[in-house]
């Protein structure tokens, strides 16, 4: 690998062994189940395919190696795409990853409840399951030193249980004899060599998830400890994951692992060295799968936080506390993973779906992320340089194996499609959230400008209703009343009526008998009132029925809105005569 030099240098942060035992605890906890997949997929062929791992593993070390020493960033996959190509594809892994952390935790604290209840079973799973997010929360609140503390007890204890159940079970083969590997290796593969290898390669793919975890917290390591964990890690899987399905085609039929799955290495172990061992790997387990958990709540955070300072998710998450640490990521990460775990009412097996994929596409973005760095970011100084052919055949690799897991559980894509498109909605929204605003911006003015329209169409109706009422005419007949009685009449008109027009009528033999007064005053009566228009009209004739029906097929103004003062003695005629005229003054 060609070596170009690299000048900035780095103060303080975890050294190997704390840094190793973060990431460590998560891919080492895979060793739990991973032995009995590839035997039920591989048969005696499991060593083989978990080698084959280990080998696209090794080439993943140099390919995290060149990427994260040219970007020495918390973030991963989404570090190498976002420094390489748009903040979209960058999101997309970050994405895959948060659901691959989220699937991590809810999952191996799970577990790790039903190791202690399988010893203790006097308290509820789900209950357990919660206190123990709880705990690494808390754990996590307090910050990355106190943190790594609890990890390196809970790693050390665990690379020593491993070890002594290998030791032990080498012993106890000394002494018993290989009649059952013998046996398992008479076996017919399941499928045949070749399927056996390519399914057993591609279960076995879940034995490297985590590696992926300490590119996540690379600022939080010392200068130089990245690579040295990706030796450590890889060192560990490369020993025990076929070391363990060594031991177990040694101790175990074939026919027989699949009723053992879930605690196989308890079963080993009981029948290596008896019930105390079973029992101190269960305990192993229960602490291994609990610093998974711890795993993820570190890796969380320095994604999110990221995430956040990129404005990819929102920067209310960035809020720190007085241990330094951003609690707020931390709390939302506890909560959604509790959600998800009263949900789903402690069934998990649809989350392992979403834990295959995600990981595995993680894992081939992150070679991805690598290629791009190759052609957009040439001239990037960085710490060692993978060859093309190496990173092309890890990504076919981690392609071809989740393929095959696509193959072997088809549900895994709808669950993991379940999960994952929610997840990079609100990551789509932070994205495009000017433009959506924008669009809510036009959608509201679009909105108000049609209801101004409506509401100017209801106005003009209604104005146009007033004016229509108001253009009924009132006729009053006067025989010359006083100023008085003629604002009795207006203000008649005014509290009654709904209208603004109003004809005031006076009947007369010739001209000579209007009162010289009455235009006058309604003159002033016109401007006392001047939301009602006063018409003075003079007729010669004589008042009678005959003239009100006269005028009122001529004015269109029905009989019933023509008013009279009351009438005299010496009036000819009844009211009852007139038609309907109404009686005002």
């Amino acid at each position: 690998m060609a070596q170009q030099k690299i000048t900035e240098h780095k103060h303080g942060g975890l050294k190997q062994l704390p840094a190793t035992a973060i990431c460590g605890n998560d891919i080492t906890s895979s060793c739990l189940y991973v032995s009995a997949l590839a035997i039920i997929y591989s048969g005696k062929w499991a060593p083989v395919a978990l080698l084959i791992v280990a080998g696209v593993l090794y080439l993943y070390r140099s390919i995290y190696a060149e990427v994260v020493g040219a970007l020495p960033l918390n973030g991963g996959a989404y570090n190498a795409l976002l420094n390489t190509t748009s903040k979209f594809r960058a999101s997309v892994a970050a994405c895959l990853t948060i659901l691959s952390y989220m699937a991590t935790a809810v999952i191996s604290a799970s577990e790790a409840m039903h190791y202690i209840h399988a010893l203790c079973p006097y308290f509820s799973i789900i209950v357990a399951t919660i206190i123990l997010l709880g705990l690494f929360m808390c754990l996590s609140i307090l910050g990355i030193t106190e943190s790594a503390r609890v990890a390196i007890v809970i790693f050390i204890t665990h690379m020593v249980t491993l070890s002594i159940l290998l030791i032990l079970g080498i012993i106890y083969l000394a002494s018993e004899g290989v009649g059952v590997f013998a046996a398992n290796m008479a076996t017919p593969a399941p499928g045949g060599l070749q399927n056996a290898l390519f399914f057993g390669f591609a279960a076995s793919l879940l034995g490297i998830s985590g590696f992926e975890s300490s590119a996540n917290f690379v600022e939080e390591q010392a200068e130089n400890v990245f690579p040295k964990t990706l030796r450590n890690m890889w060192v560990a899987v490369s020993v025990f994951n076929p070391g363990m399905a060594i031991l177990a085609l040694a101790l175990v039929p074939i026919a027989s692992v699949h009723h053992h799955q879930e605690a196989l290495l308890a079963h080993m172990g009981h029948l290596a060295g008896g019930n105390w061992l079973a029992i101190l790997i269960a305990i192993d387990a229960a602490l291994v799968l609990s610093g998974a958990v711890l795993t993820s709540f570190v890796g969380i955070n320095g994604l999110v936080r990221r995430m956040a300072l990129d404005r990819c998710l929102p920067q209310f998450l960035l809020k720190i506390n007085r241990h330094g640490t951003t609690h707020r990521i931390i709390i939302a990460f506890f909560v959604l993973c509790v959600s998800i775990l009263l949900i789903t009412e402690g069934r998990l097996k649809a989350l392992a779906g979403v834990y295959t994929i995600s990981f595995l596409a993680v894992m081939a973005l992150f070679g991805i992320g690598n290629i791009l760095l190759k052609v957009k970011r040439a001239g990037l100084p960085r710490p060692t340089t993978t060859p093309w052919i190496s990173v092309l055949a890890a990504i076919v690799a981690v392609l071809t194996g989740l393929a095959g897991n696509a193959i072997m559980n088809p549900r895994y894509l709808v669950v993991f499609l379940e999960y994952f498109i929610p997840s990079l909605l609100i990551v789509v929204i932070m994205l495009k959230r000017i433009a959506l605003l924008k669009l809510c911006l036009f959608m509201v003015r679009s909105t108000i400008s049609v209801l101004t329209r409506r509401l100017l169409k209801i106005t003009q109706f209604i104005r146009a209703k007033i004016d229509d009422i108001n253009a009924q005419q009132i006729v009053f007949f006067t025989r010359g009343d006083n100023t008085s009685n003629l604002n009795q009449a207006m203000l008649y008109v005014q509290n009654n009526e709904d209208a603004n027009r109003i004809k005031v009528v006076i009947v007369v033999n010739n001209s000579d008998e209007i009162p010289t007064h009455l235009k006058e005053d309604l003159e002033f009566l016109d401007k006392v009132y001047p939301d009602i228009t006063i018409e003075f009209v003079v007729i010669e004739g004589s008042f009678g029925p005959k003239l009100i029906q006269e005028l009122s097929l001529k004015w269109h103004i029905p009989v019933n809105f023509m008013f009279i003062g009351s009438p005299g003695n010496h009036f000819m005629y009844g009211i009852s005569e007139l038609g309907g005229v109404r009686l005002i003054i």
